[in-house]
């Protein structure tokens, strides 16, 4: 391959990558407020069903743990592609 494909593939691939970058950016700033939202549903619905609110909250926790290991994947995996790199 020439530098000129090269740099034609790359140059074509930037605004597909942009794309990328601002849905992740996105997804990782709405995803504590939707996370919220669910805790709270899932609680009101086990609190009309007769469970304590204690109870409910302490089941609704898991929503929460989730988001948090998932975000952790997604950061360990970032920082374990940067090191690669160099």
């Amino acid at each position: 391959m020439s530098a000129v494909s090269i740099f034609t593939t790359v140059f074509k691939s930037i605004p597909h990558l942009a794309i990328v970058v601002l849905n992740l950016l996105w997804m990782y700033l709405t995803l504590g407020r939707r996370v919220r939202k669910t805790r709270k549903a899932f609680e009101k619905q086990l609190i009309q069903q007769g469970m304590s609110k204690q109870d409910a909250q302490r089941l609704s926790a898991c929503y929460e743990d989730l988001k948090d290991n998932i975000t952790g994947m997604l950061k360990q995996g970032i920082t374990t592609m940067r090191f690669q790199t160099k």
